[in-house]
């Protein structure tokens, strides 16, 4: 008899780098909870990918700023498979504005944006513990950003939160320890539609490329290669914990140096 396979969820599966992480949980052999707040379709896309990979896969619908919800997703994938392996917090939001325009943000956009970025994260390794911590090597894997250490992104509320998710990450890797690993990754700009939403695509994509033309690879990360080192974090690193993971192609390096020659 085989051996069951490990469990996964990853919120905000539906599209970029949640569909792309679930592809890739699946690909290392894992059964996947897909979840999504607006994009059944986009969560139905991902599913049938994980199952071309040779996994089980569910959809489960659920706002993750909404502490039932976050509780009816783990226990969806407990109830399909028995276990939770790895929970990958990935869903996430934003209100766009400009960062010098401080009215532009209200305490109604602050509380959006943390309810899912930060809170639902929270909540979501709450309902999912109990079973991580009867799994023989659980991790949770925050999908968080770059902007959480410049400031920078798509609003200064989306950069705090961010900020505050790496600050949460710390906190958890502390308190679940040793039973489960909490990291983050921290991506920079990413080759997604994500931009698309505050941008005409043909300004999008001069964008991408001038973030690619000053990132010292001269390139940026892809959902995929995003997806990589999180499966990576989540399977392969059993002595890493509590860490912050920049994947932005160096872009952080490009930060003036007053030791540099003029």
């Amino acid at each position: 008899m085989s051996a069951p396979r490990p469990v996964a969820i990853v919120t905000g599966s539906s599209s970029g780098i949640g569909a792309a992480a679930a592809r890739r949980l699946a690909r290392a052999g894992f059964d996947v909870a897909v979840t999504y707040s607006r994009n059944a379709d986009g969560a139905r896309s991902t599913a049938a990918a994980c199952k071309a990979e040779g996994a089980a896969a569910i959809v489960v619908r659920g706002d993750v700023s909404v502490d039932a919800d976050c509780r009816a997703i783990a226990a969806a994938a407990a109830a399909a498979w028995g276990r939770i392996d790895v929970l990958v917090n990935n869903a996430g939001t934003t209100r766009y504005a400009e960062a010098r325009d401080l009215d532009a943000l209200d305490a109604a956009d602050f509380q959006h944006v943390f309810g899912t970025n930060v809170t639902g994260a929270y909540q979501m390794a709450r309902a999912a513990a109990p079973h991580l911590r009867a799994a023989p090597d659980a991790a949770i894997v925050n999908v968080s950003s770059h902007a959480g250490f410049s400031g920078a992104g798509s609003s200064t509320a989306y950069a705090a939160s961010k900020g505050a998710l790496n600050t949460l990450t710390l906190g958890l890797a502390r308190a679940l320890a040793p039973a489960i690993r909490v990291n983050a990754v921290c991506p920079g700009f990413v080759a997604t539609d994500w931009g698309l939403a505050w941008q005409e695509p043909a300004e999008y994509e001069a964008f991408q490329r001038r973030a690619a033309d000053v990132a010292p690879l001269r390139r940026i990360p892809t959902a995929d290669g995003v997806a990589e080192c999180i499966v990576w974090l989540a399977t392969a690193a059993a002595f890493v914990t509590g860490q912050l993971l920049v994947i932005d192609g160096g872009t952080h390096l490009t930060v003036g140096s007053p030791l540099a020659q003029p």
